[in-house]
């Protein structure tokens, strides 16, 4: 669509996370976070799931979270390179346990409010917005072993209290916030998600669902108290987007793609609508959940986001007979793999039409501003004997999404932004691999933890820089 424009007023950068990037992982005071816990290797899928109690380092084990791409002491190189590309967002997260080290303080840790204060200088220096996630996949490990994390009530007062600190002690360095990255993922890797674990022969989808309403009251009462603080703060929620297709036009599979996307978008219905939607009756009976509810939190959750934020990766397929044997492994979300796509090296169907799809989704059903906060390629780099890194394969990919991107916005959808994931190569999430690399920017580390951390440039860098320079118009 040629008369299809990105606004003027569009915000182009990036994304990472605290627990991908910082490293420094007992710097100034930092506790230990759930991911802090968690392996690279055979045992990092069992914990991840909360299938193994892990709480404690095995001297063993190597943690790629322990030193990241050491984020926390280069971050003024770093930010020099995003600005270079042109960056005006860049989104990071917030380490929860370097403000409030065990979680329950109530008094926060002075060194670590001071990073991300002269972090975030450093961004507005060049004219750069942070877009600040409050949780993104990392859980004060001592709230885990204490009070069993998101399964105790008490986790609202203790996030409440930490999100304000940080509201305040941020004011007009930050406006744009999110409350929990990809909340869904709750469901499919609670201990990465949420830091859950399981006991023997408890009802797993009871502690689940009973987490999932503390953080959604938590997140209701942290999106009050940042209007409270300062109104022209702008707060969004954060799903792991990408529709689910009927593998086929039996009904039965088109009722089974409509249910597992309703699971998916269970959580931003009550975060955009401020109640829980009428499916839910249903899945909590299915599934045998009997939700504490205590008087007020229907009344807290009616405190609804400004925005919704999304990642969108892939799309998913799904069939009434969908089991172990034919959905893919690549990916937490369970999903069928779709023949009319190529897949990446991690086996993610690439479907920048679906980024589309899950737009017009979104829009259609909760008539607020969107923002895609993660999208991007996984992929094995090569570094050429010259020292130039040709990543054509991630060109290609981000270009056909973000023409996908200008085809919703021609649609009609409010599109505030986009920060493609991973823009400086960092610990991948799903596998604990440096090798899944996603960046405009290379990082000389391997997955077991060898390198130089010298940063370099890729051919992407020049090529994302002209693209935010002409505000989306020149793709090639």
């Amino acid at each position: 669509m040629a008369d299809a424009k990105f606004p003027d007023d569009f915000l182009w950068g990036g994304a990472i996370a605290a627990n991908q990037a910082e490293g420094a992982y007992l710097a100034d005071g930092k506790g230990l976070t759930t991911v802090d816990v968690i392996p690279h290797g055979k045992n990092r899928m069992p914990i991840k799931l909360g299938l193994i109690e892990s709480v404690t380092l095995d001297e063993n084990e190597y943690y790629p979270s322990h030193q990241a791409i050491d984020f926390y002491h280069r971050y003024k190189e770093d930010i020099a390179l995003l600005a270079e590309m042109g960056f005006t967002v860049f989104r990071t997260s917030i380490a929860w346990s370097r403000i409030f080290p065990k979680g329950d303080e109530r008094q926060p840790n002075q060194a670590g409010l001071q990073f991300y204060r002269d972090m975030f200088l450093e961004c507005k220096k060049y004219g750069i917005e942070p877009l600040v996630t409050l949780c993104h996949f990392d859980v004060p490990l001592h709230l885990v072993t204490e009070y069993g994390s998101w399964r105790s009530r008490k986790m609202i007062d203790f996030f409440a209290h930490y999100a304000k600190t940080c509201f305040e002690a941020f004011d007009g360095l930050v406006k744009y916030w999110l409350t929990f990255n990809e909340i869904n993922i709750l469901l499919h890797s609670p201990f990465s998600g949420a830091g859950l674990q399981f006991k023997e022969g408890e009802n797993k989808e009871q502690v689940k669902y009973q987490a999932a309403h503390h953080e959604l009251v938590a997140s209701a009462l942290v999106t009050r108290i940042a209007h409270e603080i300062n109104p022209e703060n702008q707060i969004g929620c954060m799903l792991a987007g990408g529709n689910f297709y009927p593998y086929s036009c039996k009904p039965e599979d088109v009722w089974t793609a409509l249910e597992k996307d309703r699971e998916n978008l269970f959580f931003i219905d009550v975060q955009a609508r401020g109640a829980y939607p009428a499916y839910a009756a249903k899945i909590f009976r299915e599934k045998q959940v009997a939700l504490e509810v205590e008087e007020g939190d229907n009344e807290i959750l009616k405190h609804t986001v400004d925005f919704v934020s999304f990642s969108y990766y892939a799309s998913r397929c799904a069939a009434a007979d969908m089991n172990e044997k034919n959905t893919s492994a690549a990916n937490v979300v369970k999903s069928l793999k779709n023949p009319y796509l190529q897949v990446s090296d991690w086996g993610w169907g690439i479907d920048p039409l679906g980024l589309r799809i899950a737009m017009n989704t979104l829009h259609d059903r909760y008539q607020k501003p969107l923002f895609l906060v993660e999208n991007g390629l996984g992929a094995k780099d090569t570094v050429e004997a010259n020292g130039e890194i040709n990543d054509d394969y991630r060109i290609a990919y981000l270009r056909e999404h973000i023409k996908a991107m200008k085809d919703a916005i021609a649609d009609g959808i409010p599109l505030m932004g986009y920060t493609s994931w991973g823009c400086i190569d960092l610990v991948a999430a799903s596998t604990g691999e440096m090798g899944k690399r996603y960046g405009f920017i290379y990082v000389d580390r391997d997955d077991a933890g060898h390198g130089t951390l010298q940063r370099t440039r890729k051919k992407s860098f020049y090529w994302y820089k002209k693209v935010i320079a002409t505000n989306g118009e020149s793709l090639d």
